[in-house]
């Protein structure tokens, strides 16, 4: 399974804006001289393509102010013919979060508001599952993943639901932490949900949309880059969505989280994303142009949450912080920020070395493989002096175990369901309507020998179940992204008075209890 840095995933520059121009020359090498770039660079991709089972891959690099590489390989779609070039399609996921946080920090700048104001002088009403959080949460926690909730707590909820972003920071409320406020790390996507949302009552109602796109999309000149997910299924040059998570290769539907998307909804290419990383690496200019002033901009950067301060087993790095939406850590002497994305299919890095004038931005279109950030790591390496290692090859290892044992998982599911074994009750008594308080109903209805269940929230998912034995069924998701696992319900007497759920951890770890209404 992929870390929660793929939805998922700054510290402050030690230096001015014009010292963060500055490169190495005795640890970084240029483009010219980069001979993993120059000799190897295809045939890593080409390979890495092959073994992870990723039908296609756009890649910039950007060095010195120019762009070293910007291309595509393979294939938009399984089975045809048309390429991935530079100008294809993808969905970024939470990297659509830098675009968030640099707006907030672009409206402070603008004295429309503070990121240390108070949540709920913007946004009325808002609060936390316990009364003090609710009283001390500002602009900057909202993006700062403060809340002590875990991972990807709600997501089942808000991910691909028919809720609006308003309905979604409101049910924040309902979000009961495991952890303490400030304190304990959980990465929450609805809070940069509410952050959008910050954006409309700060300006007199532009929207988060039409704010990143003034601000953003078009002094940049990212004409082929999009605030949401609508409509991209239909547009010309897109890459389509597949995963092999719970079994071959297959593809997936598109996603719509245009609901959250202030945490995740942007579309983009890597022609796009080379105007993105050139204004990152220009402390804000970009073209000549002051796009964003310096100050704001490394406000993005600044630490505001402190993730790791441990030595990595496997890379040259010892930190890792969190801003306004990026990461951030030194690697191999360098202080690297990066941020990577997932959604259904796809998964995304953006990467910016100030110091060495390098970025680095990575799409795919298969959502269970950790190529994209091996390869990452890989030009990080060949720029910043590392020794040769293959990254690739060393993820892979850990990868293939973990799907080996993903599908022996699935595998035994379906033995215990072909045993065709009888269930206690009748299947009528597994009927009926249940609800959660925080995903709200879920209904249950006999179709033949299976059951199936409707998610009234989320129009566009449904799960069959399969009696497997005791009270446990298979549940098979008609969005193969939420994948096959066993739903538990609990009985009491003769009578059904709950049932247990959960999905793939790409979209959230813990499972549901849903009570018998």
């Amino acid at each position: 399974m992929l870390s929660f840095l793929l939805r998922f995933s700054a510290a402050s520059a030690l230096c001015t804006g014009l010292l963060l121009g500055a490169s190495h020359p005795t640890q970084a090498q240029s483009a010219a001289s980069n001979r993993f770039m120059a000799d190897s660079l295809d045939r890593y991709i080409e390979r890495g393509l092959r073994q992870w089972q990723i039908p296609g891959l756009a890649i910039v690099v950007v060095k010195n102010g120019q762009v070293v590489v910007s291309k595509g390989y393979g294939v938009r779609a399984v089975g045809k013919p048309e390429p991935v070039d530079a100008n294809t399609l993808f969905m970024i996921a939470s990297n659509t979060k830098l675009f968030t946080g640099s707006a907030l920090a672009k409206l402070e700048d603008e004295k429309k508001l503070s990121l240390n104001d108070r949540a709920d002088k913007y946004l009325p009403g808002f609060c936390l599952y316990d009364s003090i959080s609710s009283q001390l949460v500002t602009v900057r926690d909202l993006m700062g993943h403060h809340f002590g909730t875990k991972t990807f707590q709600g997501d089942f909820t808000f991910w691909d639901s028919n809720l609006s972003r308003e309905q979604v920071v409101q049910r924040m409320r309902l979000l009961k932490p495991s952890g303490q406020f400030r304190k304990d790390y959980g990465y929450c996507n609805a809070g940069f949900v509410a952050a959008g949302l910050v954006v409309p009552a700060a300006t007199g109602g532009t929207s988060w949309d039409d704010y990143v796109r003034q601000s953003f999309l078009q002094p940049l000149g990212m004409s082929n880059t999009y605030t949401g997910t609508s409509g991209y299924g239909q547009r010309p040059n897109i890459a389509l969505p597949y995963s092999n998570t719970f079994g071959p290769l297959a593809q997936m539907p598109f996603d719509n989280i245009d609901n959250i998307g202030p945490c995740g909804s942007m579309v983009s290419n890597v022609n796009d994303l080379a105007k993105w990383l050139r204004f990152q690496l220009d402390s804000g200019r970009y073209e000549g142009k002051q796009v964003m002033s310096w100050a704001a901009l490394r406000k993005t950067r600044d630490p505001n949450t402190l993730l790791n301060t441990r030595k990595s087993t496997m890379l040259p790095t010892h930190y890792m912080t969190y801003g306004l939406g990026v990461f951030s850590a030194d690697y191999a002497g360098s202080q690297v920020f990066w941020h990577t994305g997932g959604a259904t299919g796809h998964v995304s890095n953006v990467c910016f070395v100030p110091e060495e004038q390098l970025g680095i931005a990575i799409l795919t279109n298969n959502d269970n493989q950790s190529f994209f950030e091996a390869l990452r790591y890989q030009i990080l390496d060949s720029y910043l002096g590392v020794p040769y290692t293959n990254r690739s090859a060393a993820f892979l290892k850990g990868a293939r175990a973990g799907d080996q044992e993903t599908y022996a998982a699935v595998a035994q599911l379906q033995k215990r369901v072909s045993q065709k074994k009888k269930a206690p009750l009748a299947l009528a008594a597994y009927t009926g309507q249940f609800t959660h308080p925080l995903f709200g109903p879920i209904s249950i209805s006999q179709k033949g020998k299976q059951l199936l269940v409707n998610f009234p929230n989320h129009p566009n998912l449904t799960a069959t179940l399969d009696y497997m034995d005791g009270q446990e069924f298979r549940a098979t998701y008609s969005n193969p992204t939420y994948g096959i696992f066993p739903a538990v319900f609990k009985v009491e007497g003769q009578k059904v008075a709950g049932v247990e759920m959960r999905i793939n951890p790409f979209i959230e770890y813990d499972s549901y209890q849903f009570s018998r209404l």
